[in-house]
């Protein structure tokens, strides 16, 4: 997560001065329905071409290159590496494979599959069949749109093709994603709603945290544990170590997403586990805590360390300082780190019953810069909440 900075003026998502690349890539849907039009048109033509034109879910028509090219009998295999852009994913330079098979009166239909590499769903609530491969609805209808105009003429002969979408290493590269913690194993989801990766796109990561709240709660847990990265979800797996993998879910900075989800489901007890950065955003009532989003409210840090006995010259130093950082260490010395942390958790408390009502209890589990409890602050203690 980026630290927060006090910034001259307001530095927004796709501002210029943002030193971010801006180059778009593609998504792993669209790279294997490029893959599989290019096996589809290796069996109509009887060579696979070096480069196809395919259409996107954002109807976009794109032209993509095309690998590893080859026909064996009823059988075409075609590869689409995959460039996310200037966006920093797991799965940028995987070999989306497609192996499309053509049978005999089959039936006219395009029937899709998952390969080695592609995960496999083992959890209800994510919209996907359990058991079947974790191509989301969207890559999937494109994937076979695209395959159904390739193939148009063996389809119109009464044959079907059967497409095994595949990703060598993708088991690999799932380690790096949230897909055990969905159920999906053994490796890479294939998504996309739009076919396009947009550099630093929050998109992907929003909806990530939808669908593990749904999953959750499709399980049958009521309770749902929100933290905003690892150290932090790590700290409050120790603290509750009675609850279920699947009630920890890793909101990063999509507090609106997350919390919506949760009273969507009746969620009975909602915990939130942060540091004292995230924590004072999410007292100041953001949606989105990232660092681009608003600048920390130091008069909000001020106050709290006023509240617990900072001597003024320290309020002062907090108030001008750039991060929520320097005032927890600043108090730190005085030795005021639980009840500073406790005058946050409060007023986050405060906040996000204000924003989600609902018949959730809260609880936030604030946390040191090492992933250490500090203090576990629960909405009966905050006597100036709503009921």
């Amino acid at each position: 997560m980026a630290a927060d900075h006090a910034l001259p003026e307001k530095v927004r998502k796709g501002d210029a001065k943002r030193e971010r690349g801006n180059r778009t890539g593609f998504t792993t849907g669209a790279n294997s329905a490029a893959a599989a039009t290019a096996a589809t048109l290796g069996l109509v033509h009887g060579e696979v071409p070096a480069e196809i034109e395919c259409v996107l879910p954002n109807t976009m028509h794109v032209t993509f290159r095309i690998t590893e090219g080859r026909i064996e009998g009823d059988c075409a295999h075609a590869v689409s590496i995959k460039d996310a852009g200037d966006d920093p994913d797991a799965t940028d330079k995987a070999h989306l494979s497609a192996d499309v098979r053509r049978i005999p009166n089959g039936g006219g239909e395009v029937i899709l599959k998952g390969g080695p590499g592609v995960g496999v769903v083992t959890k209800p609530g994510l919209g996907l069949e359990v058991g079947g491969p974790a191509i989301n609805p969207v890559p999937r209808k494109s994937i076979c749109e695209n395959v159904a105009r390739a193939g148009a003429a063996i389809l119109a002969a009464g044959d079907s093709l059967e497409v095994t979408i595949s990703v060598p290493g993708g088991e690999e590269m799932a380690k790096k994603t949230l897909n055990a913690r969905l159920g999906i194993l053994g490796g890479i989801s294939i998504l996309g709603t739009t076919g396009i990766v947009r550099p630093y796109s929050t998109a992907a990561f929003r909806a990530s945290v939808i669908q593990a709240v749904d999953v959750a709660a499709n399980q049958g847990q009521t309770t749902v544990v929100f933290t905003t990265g690892g150290r932090t979800e790590k700290c409050a797996m120790r603290e509750l170590p009675e609850l279920d993998e699947a009630c920890f879910v890793q909101m990063g900075d999509f507090v609106k997403a997350a919390f919506s989800t949760a009273v969507k489901h009746g969620m009975q007890r909602v915990v939130v586990g942060a540091m004292v950065g995230k924590l004072t955003k999410i007292a100041q009532g953001l949606s989105v805590t990232h660092a681009w989003r608003e600048e920390i409210d130091r008069a909000l840090i001020a106050e709290a360390a006023t509240e617990v006995g900072a001597p003024p010259d320290v309020v002062e130093q907090i108030r001008a300082a750039e991060t929520a950082r320097f005032a927890a260490e600043s108090l730190a010395e005085l030795g005021l780190t639980v009840p500073f942390h406790r005058a946050l958790a409060m007023r986050a408390i405060r906040s996000l019953r204000e924003r989600y009502p609902g018949p959730h209890r809260l609880t936030v589990l604030a946390c040191n810069f090492e992933g250490v409890p500090i203090i576990t602050v629960e909405e009966s203690e905050c006597l100036t909440c709503a009921a």
